[in-house]
């Protein structure tokens, strides 16, 4: 609507971009204020933007490495790696905050203040999941709109179009995001709060959450480098949803 991406980018990124049961109202004005102005920026703490070439010696899998754009040599990518920087950081904050004050009523000890929680069901555990959600949305807008000044850099600097140059989005992943999804435990199928820390989704083909386009192969599963140590696109497999809940490492020194 605001011109920062193509239609197109939607069906590229992990939820379209937007997961479900956002309750902006359950985020604190603090968060909103440090958010305000960092929308656009990649942050600290590992976060980085990199030019990158994929080299044919490092394609491993070339059906699945041209389903998923690579069909020429030395292709470069930008790799983006950030999240929703103190917007996040303030809902987790608060958060603790308020599951430290309230455990003692639901019988709950973890010994570590960092470690707080709530019962999912419970009032402040639904409160949290609809201001984590909107965390996860501010981090998909973030590193949209990154992407778009990326786009206008290269146009620029090129003179031709992003489309022209091929600037199509690859995939974008969440890397720390709660999300209910259905797996089968003892036979039985069963809706769990898949938490990935650290973490990256990793569905096999044929899941109906991965894009069309990349359901035959599998979800992209993004491990980034860390200090220009090397960086993997991967694909997911049925077995990572069998014995991982669909998940596989972070990367970027994790």
């Amino acid at each position: 609507q605001n011109g920062y991406g193509e239609p197109e980018d939607l069906g590229r990124i992990e939820q379209g971009g937007k997961l479900p049961g956002a309750k902006p109202e359950k985020v604190s004005k603090k968060a909103f204020q440090r958010g305000m102005n960092q929308l656009g920026t990649l942050g600290s703490g590992n976060h980085y933007l990199e030019l990158q070439v994929v080299k044919p010696e490092n394609i491993y899998d070339g059906e699945k490495a041209r389903v998923l754009g690579f069909d020429r040599d030395n292709q470069i990518t930008v790799m983006i790696h950030c999240g929703s920087r103190g917007f996040g950081h303030q809902v987790a904050t608060d958060y603790l905050f308020e599951f430290n004050r309230v455990m003692p009523k639901y019988g709950l000890f973890t010994g570590d203040k960092e470690l707080a929680c709530a019962p999912y069901t419970s009032p402040e555990g639904q409160d949290y999941y609809g201001a984590m959600a909107c965390a996860a949305n501010s981090a998909f807008a973030n590193r949209q709109v990154i992407t778009h000044r990326v786009r206008e850099g290269f146009s620029r600097i090129f003179g031709k179009s992003p489309k022209d140059l091929g600037m199509e989005i690859v995939y974008d992943v969440a890397h720390n995001i709660a999300k209910i999804e259905e797996y089968e435990l003892d036979g039985k199928k069963e809706k769990l709060i898949i938490h990935r820390k650290g973490a990256t989704r990793s569905f096999g083909s044929g899941h109906p959450d991965v894009p069309e386009r990349y359901r035959s192969i599998g979800q992209p599963v993004i491990v980034g480098g860390s200090m220009e140590s090397p960086s993997y696109l991967l694909v997911g497999t049925t077995r990572a949803e069998e014995e991982t809940f669909g998940s596989t490492c972070h990367g970027a020194g994790r």
